[in-house]
């Protein structure tokens, strides 16, 4: 519909959109945030997108062992953690492969949680305090973020120290959040929406990388948990 509406441009906020616009056309300009654009087959490379668009990249992928190693410094005793993902999601074996990789490091095993849709999100939900895990960690999927009500719920149920991608889940009441700040994303691709619409090509723009991100802790939860969670602690080990 909207390449039939001849719009000037399009802005994709998810990799999935993403897709979807540039399955649509090849001639409109896209600006997209996504989590990882050349895993996902949305650029050439961040230097060079190549095609018709540009945007910003998120790290979804490359956040996650910092995620992890944040998590384990906040609850120590942490050694199973499950990972809720949508395994639809062309970002996933990358997250999954990244969790694994840094979950051996760091001596934690990693448990993969599938749901690609509310009905599997519930039936995972439900099941959440019955595995034998200490942690949990979710990926940074629309799906969850959308019904992130109901993922801090059974989360806090379950009493698990758990890591989310976004510091909007903290409307929930959870534990603890690191990654890209999303009203900084909005800006870095309204300016690319700027300068398209001002004559750039969108191949000659190289992606940009989130230039700002937060971390989170809320202390009240990591009372209820019985954590000493210190901010001057956590603080210490940078992260990006």
């Amino acid at each position: 519909d909207l390449v039939r509406s001849k719009v000037n441009l399009i802005v994709a906020l998810t990799t999935t959109a993403a897709r979807a616009a540039l399955s649509a056309t090849k001639t409109i300009p896209v600006v997209f945030v996504s989590g990882d654009p050349v895993g996902t087959g949305l650029a050439e490379s961040l230097a060079h997108p190549g095609g018709n668009a540009t945007g910003v990249s998120t790290l979804s992928t490359e956040l996650i062992p910092k995620r992890l190693e944040l998590l384990q410094q906040v609850a120590p005793h942490v050694r199973r953690v499950m990972l809720l993902g949508n395994p639809s999601s062309t970002l996933q074996a990358g997250v999954l492969k990244e969790a694994r990789k840094a979950g051996e490091a760091l001596r934690i095993q990693i448990v993969a949680v599938d749901a690609s849709n509310v009905a599997e999100l519930d039936a995972a939900l439900r099941g959440l305090q019955h595995r034998e895990s200490d942690g949990f960690m979710v990926s940074s999927d629309v799906l969850f973020l959308g019904n992130r009500a109901k993922v801090a719920a059974a989360v806090a149920r379950a009493r698990l120290p758990g890591m989310f991608p976004w510091r909007d889940y903290h409307d929930a009441g959870v534990l603890i959040s690191y990654g890209a700040n999303i009203k900084e994303m909005g800006r870095q691709a309204a300016a690319y929406v700027d300068k398209i619409l001002k004559g750039a090509k969108p191949a000659d723009l190289p992606i940009a990388q989130s230039s700002k991100y937060d971390l989170v802790i809320d202390l009240r939860v990591a009372r209820k948990l019985g954590l000493e969670a210190s901010p001057s602690e956590v603080s210490r080990s940078r992260p990006r």
